[in-house]
């Protein structure tokens, strides 16, 4: 009879049960396996709002699960922001953001998370151009007859909260470029910002631009200028903030997803690649233009590196306007 030394059957034995466990210990969980809850880093009506739910949509399609898009506005997108940091990294708990996200590292003494450190950027969905607009009993149908307005009387402007590039373009073309004395007011987002114009109880706002297309045509509030190069199809009368006496400006507000940090790389890719697709849709296309979104979706590495310069681009604007959470 053939005898087998006691040490080479332990070693037989163990090469049989990894044999049989590596299904098990190798096989991944597929994902997802449940619904998947965005954080919106703003209220509802808002452009974030906006672009997580047509975003949230078709995504829910491709991942055959729901997507619940879960509205925390106010404090900069900070409060949604800081929940979505605490949020399991598993690609269950993501994160919808906009320019502010990057403007709180510089605007708050501890906005409660670190823009590089504590997520992983998805995919920059859209830009879109920031608008200024004015309750139609307002003196001024431009920029020039605005600023020439607030030449006369001190005047308060209203925009979709501390620290969201709308803020800060009212500080940088307001206050230092125009030189005009103006208070800002903080809203809690895009929406009762635009709101608050529309009933007079502010004379200026100033807001992404996608929320204030049908306001600006059904004559609740008057359009006065837009951050873009160029003027946007959904609004030709409107003028650009360039072609108004300020050669060469341009601001954007973008809107992005993350992911908390320690999230699988896997994951992260796959959440990449599969909202490239939403917005690459023709009807979500169509849909984006119409509001004054771009699209512009980009790879985790292009995200990352365009949030470092976000950062860095909208530290400067802080420091030189002296601007500040109100």
């Amino acid at each position: 009879m053939l005898k087998i030394p006691h040490v080479r059957l332990l070693f037989v034995a163990s090469c049989m049960s990894a044999a049989f466990a590596l299904p098990v210990c190798f096989a991944a969980e597929p994902y997802p396996v449940k619904p998947v809850r965005v954080l919106a880093g703003g209220a509802a009506g808002g452009p974030i709002d906006i672009m997580a739910r047509v975003v949230g949509q078709k995504l829910a399609d491709i991942l055959g699960q729901s997507v619940v898009v879960d509205n925390r506005g106010g404090a900069g997108g900070t409060i949604a922001t800081r929940i979505a940091a605490q949020g399991v990294p598993d690609g269950y708990t993501l994160l919808c953001n906009s320019s502010q996200y990057a403007a709180a590292a510089s605007l708050y003494k501890d906005p409660g998370y670190d823009p590089f450190k504590d997520f992983l950027p998805i995919v920059n969905a859209g830009v879109s151009p920031n608008m200024i607009f004015v309750h139609p009993g307002v003196s001024a149908n431009n920029l020039q007859e605005l600023i020439g307005l607030g030449r006369k009387q001190k005047l308060q402007y209203g925009s979709a909260g501390a620290g969201s590039t709308p803020h800060l373009t009212g500080e940088r073309l307001l206050k230092l470029m125009a030189k005009l004395d103006v208070t800002h007011i903080p809203y809690s987002s895009a929406a009762p910002a635009m709101l608050a114009t529309a009933a007079g109880q502010i004379p200026v706002g100033l807001t992404a631009m996608p929320p204030t297309v049908p306001l600006i045509k059904s004559g609740k509030i008057r359009g006065i200028a837009v951050t873009s190069p160029q003027r946007m199809p959904s609004l030709p009368e409107v003028g650009t903030v360039a072609e108004q006496g300020f050669p060469g400006y341009e601001d954007y507000t973008w809107i992005g997803f993350f992911a908390p940090t320690g999230t699988p790389r896997a994951i992260v890719t796959k959440l990449n690649t599969d909202i490239a697709k939403v917005i690459a849709m023709p009807d979500v296309k169509e849909r984006l233009a119409v509001l004054g979104f771009d699209p512009v979706p980009n790879n985790v590495e292009q995200f990352t590196t365009y949030i470092r310069e976000e950062v860095t681009k909208w530290a400067k604007v802080i420091k030189d306007s002296g601007a500040r959470v109100d």
